[in-house]
């Protein structure tokens, strides 16, 4: 009987949906004939997604974080320090017992509070397990990521614990090597894989959709800081009362309750289908003449896999990630973008009104642009298994 290759990933999932879903979708696309894929993550709603046979998921203690610096425990009463033991603990146990021949860590080098590091220092002295760190094209501006990963000893970690660093994104559209000034030592085992594509649902028929109208869709991802976005959307439909489109919103499940409630009631009150959380997102972007949202990297994943239109409408706190990205994909002719401090209902009235009718050159980008993101890491993973 040929031996399995065990994978093990790690996702520490404090906020939002973009870590978890960017991992479920590299672990169902890597597992294959041999392959056993386990995911260690702190999502609190990992459970809602549906595990394919050969991959299962660990369930690790959720923290929510606070400030730069401070993470509390998302359910159980119990002190920072003590919910932070007993994540290293099952980390590590888990790690020891599974014994990967790969391990592949979503962002964060070092793990949340520094909870893997007695992992991959363990992983470096067996010498079995291959070490990797996916990390998203775009992390921070230049100045705030260069600080803080020299504050936080970063740049050794990289030399000195991980075999390669995959980076999901282009290197001619954003190069990470140069802004992020990392050293030849560490550059070296940069693989940038491309963007990483989502599984793609079938467009319905015109029409079979309702009333014939187009489809707007708007999501906040996870929702914890999306409510000003969505505030502004429907301030602008109560203003404006379009006719020519019909609306779908999705907060995302971390939003406040109180928060829900009110886009929820006015939402109803403008015929606007309104969901808390939906577990298939792909069929609502499937079915969308255009996509609002505040342009996290596994939503434009997701966004550009159904070839569609997109409104980016991006964070600029507590780190300006997402406005770069919108910044690079507007160069890129592949999204439009509306800067945070210019949102309100008539900015968004008219960005909308404009991208329905006034999107070919748009799409026509989107047709050519081209996912490698899956294609380099099945090809990396079967180059480790020939030579594991």
């Amino acid at each position: 009987m040929d031996k399995t290759y065990n994978i093990l990933m790690y996702s520490h999932d404090t906020y939002g949906l973009g870590h978890i879903r960017r991992t479920m979708a590299i672990a169902s696309q890597l597992k294959c004939k041999g392959v056993n894929i386990l995911i260690l993550t702190g999502s609190p709603i990992v459970g809602r997604f549906e595990f394919p046979e050969q991959i299962d998921f660990v369930r690790v203690p959720g923290m929510i974080k606070r400030s730069n610096d401070l993470y509390v425990p998302h359910s159980i009463k119990i002190e920072p320090v003590h919910a932070m033991s007993i994540r290293q603990s099952i980390i590590d146990a888990t790690a020891k017992s599974f014994r990967p021949d790969l391990f592949i860590v979503d962002k964060a080098p070092k793990g949340m509070k520094h909870e893997i590091m007695p992992t991959l220092e363990w992983m470096k002295q067996i010498g079995q397990t291959r070490t990797i760190l996916g990390l998203r094209d775009i992390m921070d501006d230049s100045e705030s990521t260069i600080k803080d990963w020299t504050d936080k000893g970063i740049y050794d970690v990289l030399e000195n614990l991980y075999s390669e660093i995959w980076v999901y994104g282009h290197q001619d559209y954003y190069d990470p090597i140069k802004e992020y000034a990392i050293p030849e030592s560490v550059s070296k085992k940069m693989v940038f894989t491309g963007y990483i594509p989502r599984k793609v649902h079938s467009r319905s028929c015109p029409e079979k959709r309702k009333n014939g109208k187009k489809l707007v869709v708007i999501t906040a991802g996870g929702g914890g800081d999306g409510y000003p976005m969505m505030d502004a959307y429907l301030k602008a439909l109560e203003k404006y009362d379009p006719q020519d489109f019909r609306t779908v919103m999705v907060t995302g499940p971390f939003m406040s309750k109180e928060q829900r409630l009110d886009l929820s009631k006015r939402a109803k009150n403008l015929s606007v289908t309104f969901y808390h959380f939906y577990r298939r997102m792909e069929k609502l972007f499937s079915n969308a003449d255009l996509v609002v949202s505040m342009g996290g990297y596994n939503t434009i994943c997701e966004i550009l896999s159904h070839q569609q239109v997109s409104l980016i409408i991006p964070r600029e706190t507590p780190r300006l990630e997402q406005t770069i990205r919108a910044n690079v994909l507007k160069e890129q002719n592949l999204a439009d973008f509306l800067p945070w401090h210019d949102l309100g209902p008539d900015t968004i009235m008219e960005k909308v009104n404009h991208l329905l009718n006034n999107s070919s050159s748009i799409r026509e980008a989107i047709k050519n642009f081209n996912f490698t993101g899956l294609e380099v890491m099945h090809d990396r993973v079967g180059y480790f298994k020939d030579n594991c």
